[in-house]
Order: C-alpha cells, then structure tokens, then sequence
C-alpha cells in the first residue's frame, strides 16, 4: 500500500476517462441505465464528473457512451459542455471504450480510468491516486475486502470459506502514466480484463494500491441509489 504525498503537478496534465458503454443488466429501474439515473437532483454520471473536477490536476474528460443512448447525451449537451466532457464512441466490452478513449487524451501525461457509476469519490483519494500514478507509474484505489468470502457450487448446494488475508477491492480511478497504459493495450490487445491495472501488470509494470474510501461506492443495483443518496446528504 502506498503512502501518497500531495500532488504538485501542474494543472490539467491528467486525462479522465469515463466507460459507460455498458448496459446496465443488473440496474433494471424502469428499463434506465444506471450512469443516468438521479442521484440527488442530478444524473450518476454527473456527480461523477464533478468529483473529478475539484481538483486541479484534472484535464481533457472523455466519456466513451454507447451509439444507441447517443440521443440521451447529446440532450444533456449543456451540462457535458460546462463541465469541458468529450462523448467518444464506447465499445462492446469495457476495454474497447477504454482504448477508443485514449485516442481522445493527446499528451496529457498521465490518465486516469474511473468510473461513470462512481458519483462519491472524495477528493483526498483522486489526489492521492494521482500522486502515487506520478510516481510510480500506476496505481489505483482499493479497500480491502471486510466480509467472509465464500466460494459456492454451481448449484449453491455448497460452499467453502476462502482466505481474505490480503484480498483488495480495487476501486476508480486507477490512474497511470499514459504511456504505460497506451503499451499495455497495445502489447494485450483483445484480451478480456475486468479493469485497466490487470493489463498493465500482465505488461509487467507494477501497479501500487492506494487505500481508498469505502464510501467510494459503485451504483449497481436499484438499492444502491438510496444508500449513495444517504451518502451524499450527511
């Protein structure tokens, strides 16, 4: 686990790229996509967006949607406008928004990967993250994991007890130097990967935890959306 101290790069040298291609299977409120559901008085996506943007590090933003809710963003134009956010085509899995998107970044030096279902992310772990990205090259926010993980049968008939003992959460952002990650995509290109940082240490590049909040939650499920408004008003 790094030890991040505060960040002194210069102003918008970090690129943020935000996948919300997906389609939301397990959200199924009225047949919405999670990213716009409200949180509060304002879309998931945008809260998201807005986290990032308090702090100063944060430049060009890309989030990578999907051709069919296309109509559904160019509607909310005004907010993606004021908050300086480019729509790039997204693709069938996470990791072909992710590469479409980081032909969107230009030179910033370093990008970060978060997620657009991610409304709470304090702003101490974006600048720790980016601090320890500046440093070590790739890093991201994880928590580790607090409950008994069970590992269960196909048909749930059983189950066994697994070892937690230096088992993480890993969060967003993760954040890395761009062109690690662009080596890393370009060296795997077409593996399936469930994040970023699993390409880059299949590159042989070590990716450094952060400890992150746990407040730092995903919006997944319909219920999620009442304990991020609980969240979000105390």
């Amino acid at each position: 686990m790094a030890d991040a101290q505060p960040s002194s790069l210069s102003s918008g040298c970090v690129a943020v790229i935000l996948p919300a291609a997906g389609r939301s299977r397990r959200f199924a409120a009225a047949g919405e996509k999670k990213v716009f559901a409200t949180l509060g008085d304002r879309p998931v996506w945008q809260h998201a967006v807005e986290c990032l943007r308090r702090r100063p590090e944060i430049g060009p933003v890309v989030i990578a949607i999907a051709a069919e809710d296309r109509q559904q963003w160019e509607s909310q134009r005004t907010t993606l406008d004021a908050l300086g956010v480019t729509l790039c085509e997204g693709g069938r899995e996470r990791s072909d928004s992710v590469r479409n998107g980081l032909e969107q970044v230009g030179d910033c030096s370093l990008v970060a990967i978060h997620d657009a279902a991610r409304p709470l992310v304090p702003e101490e772990d974006i600048e720790a993250v980016i601090a320890t990205a500046q440093r070590c090259g790739a890093a991201l926010l994880a928590t580790p994991v607090r409950a008994t993980l069970k590992r269960v049968s196909a048909d749930a008939a059983s189950c066994q007890t697994l070892d937690r003992q230096g088992v993480w959460e890993a969060l967003t952002p993760q954040v890395f130097h761009t062109t690690v990650l662009r080596q890393a995509y370009q060296r795997w290109q077409g593996r399936a990967v469930t994040d970023d940082a699993q390409l880059v240490e299949r590159s042989g590049h070590p990716v450094r935890i952060v400890s992150g909040s746990a407040i730092n939650m995903k919006i997944t499920h319909p219920e999620d959306l009442r304990i991020a408004a609980a969240l979000l008003n105390t």
